[in-house]
């Protein structure tokens, strides 16, 4: 299953599962300071940045690979949505036709397939930015129980790559967030769609880290990137 496809299949679920994103949301608001009124947000999901804008502003433009979270994000006269991936070039060839004040970002560009070519794309842009990523320390005890290699990339490859074409402010935050169970922890996982669809475990394999995972909470780390 694509990434894509597992967020579309649980996008009404979502909203009950983001606790961590809805932080990391907020948190990537707060960087933004001169009310910009055009605004792009690349991985748009569901709306949760465009409900946390508190100013008024004249166009927002969301981007997302999700046609089933894009079906939950607000609509109205000023908001526009784009069903396609950050990574597809002709994205970028058609978002230099808009003017933008700000990018936004959160909780989405992890997963981007060429996050190099990503962030000399979003600097061609020319535009103030706020972006949150997360890191491989996220689910870190988790992977290191399984035996298994997180699909993200980690800080210190985050810092060099946006050092090279981005240059700016570079902030590192942990989150952690507690179950009752293990099982409800699994469940958060798999609805949340922080999985990233990498069924890489066999039932049997999944059934013994359930039962081997020391912690009742789970970690996350996320770099916010943003202009100085």
């Amino acid at each position: 299953m694509k990434i894509s496809s597992e967020f579309s299949k649980y996008a009404q679920d979502y909203e009950y599962h983001n606790i961590i994103q809805e932080k990391v949301a907020q948190k990537v608001l707060s960087f933004v300071h001169n009310e910009p009124k055009n605004i792009l947000d690349l991985g748009c999901g569901r709306g949760a940045l465009v409900e946390k804008i508190s100013w008024q502003y004249e166009h927002f433009v969301g981007v997302d690979f999700s046609k089933g979270m894009l079906a939950l994000h607000p609509k109205s006269n000023k908001i526009e949505c784009i069903y396609s991936d950050f990574n597809d070039i002709k994205l970028f060839k058609y978002l230099q036709h808009y003017t933008f004040d700000y990018i936004l970002s959160a909780s989405a560009l992890q997963w981007a397939k060429d996050l190099e070519s990503l962030f000399e794309n979003i600097a061609k842009l020319g535009t103030p930015f706020s972006l949150a990523i997360f890191t491989s320390n996220t689910f870190k005890t988790l992977h290191e129980t399984a035996g298994i290699r997180s699909p993200l990339r980690d800080q210190k490859t985050l810092y060099t790559l946006q050092e090279k074409y981005l240059n700016a402010d570079f902030e590192v935050k942990n989150y952690s967030l507690q179950f009752e169970t293990v099982q409800d922890m699994f469940r958060y996982i798999k609805k949340s769609g922080v999985s990233g669809s990498r069924n890489i475990l066999s039932f049997k394999e999944m059934k013994h880290l359930m039962q081997s995972y020391p912690l009742d909470v789970l970690e996350f780390e996320v770099v916010f990137i943003h202009s100085r």
